[in-house]
Order: structure tokens, then C-alpha cells, then sequence
């Protein structure tokens, strides 16, 4: 129950409990460090034609803006055309291959704001960045964000909704949505890909007016092993669950595993911590 940020005293026993969904433990109390809200918080929303680009203007973003950079997402045409076509929305910008969405949060609304207009110059001047918009306006920001946060809500109105949350380099990021287009495009009705570009967490979706058992063969288990051979992670946000743990060794090594399953035997010899998640027996 430490309270301080930097506790050197021991083992980091919160890093090892957290995020094991509940099979070494049962959390009983908790202590959490709020930070105070951002002063100055403004967004951009802007249109590129490549992936190539915004590879180029996330690495611009890092360099640019610095200490207020506190969100980067992309998201590809078909993600926000589904939000657009199937939530009644509208786009800020043109249709475009891909968005962007950059947050900064500082304490300094006239410097923050200047240091984000000088930066979409810059991606401007580039040719990085076709169009965009931005705006430090609370009621337009959610708007902004909107268009975001109901992506997932929006491809379901497709029928049924195939989903998976991984994470990939950098370099290989957007690689696996072209490799599902091409496997599955010609069953599906939008096979594209969104997600928290700073974290590395694309979520990659896949849409059909109905379930398909046929559709379902063809993406599992190849997803999850072509997110190996990219040198991914099969599950990035949301865990392995009950029907992820087969795939474990796609994402980590024999020794590793078996480290996993040493520390399970010694904190749950019984084997009845959440039994059957993440490690199977």
C-alpha cells in the first residue's frame, strides 16, 4: 500500500499482481495517485494520404510537441466511415486514407497552442499532413473525440463484429489489416484498423452482415499467428481470457511460460485463483 511513486524496498510485487486477471490474487483495497487536470488541453484532427505519413508525423509529434504530447491515435478511412455512415456523424476534415487524432495537455494554453500550431505547419510543409483541424473548445474536443470513441459500437451495427486488440512495431503497425484485406476482403463488408498509436495497440476489425463459420476458420488462428511472425503481441489491452491462453506461446517463450506457471504453483498451489485464465494446466 505504498503510496510513493518511486519504493525501491523489495520486490515490485504490484507489477507482477497487476494484470494477471486474477489468478495470483484477489484485490482487497487499493491505493491510486490522481493527477490534477491539465489546464490547457487542445486536439488536432488531421487527414493523410499513407501510412507512411503518419508514421512520419507521429515521430514529429515526439519530437515537436514534447512534454504536452498526451495522446496519438490513428484511424484508417473505413474505421471513421463507419462511425460517419452508421452513427449520423460527420467528419471535421475530407475523406482521407487515414486520421489522426493529437492531444496536448499542459499548463500553458497560449504556449501549448502555439507549439501545436507550429508543429501542423511544419507536417503541413511536409506534405505529411493534407488537412486538419484543431481546436482547445471542451464541447468540440469531445466532439472530436467522439468520432473515436464509438468506432467499435458503430462497425457492430455492420451484423457481427470480429475484433482483436494486439500490439505490433512500430515499423509493421498497419501491416496486418493490408494482409486481412487480401485474405478476407472479399467476405467481409470493411476489414480496417484503428488504435492508440503511442502505445503501440492497433485494434484490428473485421465486419459481415451475419456470423460466419466460414469467415471465423479463415481468422483464427491466422491473426494471431501472423501478429507473431510481425513480432507482435496477440493480446495487448484486454488479456488472454479463456480463449486466448492457446496462443500464449505465439507471444512468449517455453522458458517464460514455465516461469508463468512456477509463480502460479507457489501463490495458488490449490489452482483455484480464477482457474483456467491466461495458464492452462
Amino acid at each position: 500500500m505504498s503510496d510513493f511513486k518511486k519504493d525501491n524496498t523489495g520486490y515490485h510485487l504490484k507489477h507482477l499482481f497487476i494484470g494477471s486477471e486474477g489468478t495470483l490474487g484477489v484485490v482487497t483495497k487499493v491505493a491510486i495517485l490522481c493527477p490534477p487536470r491539465s489546464e490547457s488541453v487542445h486536439l488536432a484532427f488531421v487527414g493523410l494520404n499513407s501510412f507512411e505519413s503518419v508514421l512520419q508525423t507521429f515521430k514529429n509529434a515526439k519530437r515537436y510537441l514534447g512534454e504536452i504530447l498526451s495522446s496519438c491515435e490513428m484511424i484508417d478511412q473505413v474505421s471513421l466511415q463507419a462511425t460517419v455512415e452508421n452513427m449520423n456523424l460527420k467528419s471535421p476534415i475530407d475523406t482521407y486514407p487515414f486520421y489522426m487524432m493529437i492531444e496536448t495537455s499542459g499548463s500553458n494554453a497560449e504556449h501549448d497552442m502555439e507549439k501545436l500550431n507550429n508543429f501542423l505547419q511544419l507536417a503541413m510543409d511536409k506534405g505529411d499532413v493534407i488537412d486538419g483541424t484543431f481546436t482547445g473548445e471542451p464541447s468540440k474536443i469531445q466532439e472530436m473525440w467522439k468520432l473515436r470513441e464509438i468506432i467499435a459500437p458503430a462497425l457492430a451495427k455492420d451484423g457481427h463484429l470480429y475484433t482483436y486488440d494486439i500490439s505490433l512495431p512500430l515499423r509493421s503497425f498497419y501491416d496486418i489489416v493490408k494482409v486481412m484485406e487480401q485474405r478476407v476482403g472479399h467476405m467481409a463488408k470493411r476489414v480496417c484498423g484503428f488504435g492508440h498509436l503511442g502505445d503501440l495497440n492497433l485494434h484490428l476489425n473485421i465486419t459481415t452482415e451475419a456470423y460466419s463459420k466460414e469467415m471465423y476458420k479463415a481468422l483464427e488462428p491466422f491473426v494471431f499467428e501472423c501478429t507473431s511472425q510481425l513480432k507482435g503481441s496477440v493480446s495487448a489491452e484486454h488479456g488472454m481470457g479463456f480463449l486466448k491462453p492457446q496462443y500464449l506461446k505465439l507471444s512468449k517463450s517455453s522458458e517464460a511460460i514455465e516461469m508463468m506457471h512456477d509463480i502460479k504453483r507457489l501463490v495458488d498451489p490449490n489452482g483455484i485463483l480464477n482457474p483456467y485464465k491466461v495458464l492452462r494446466s
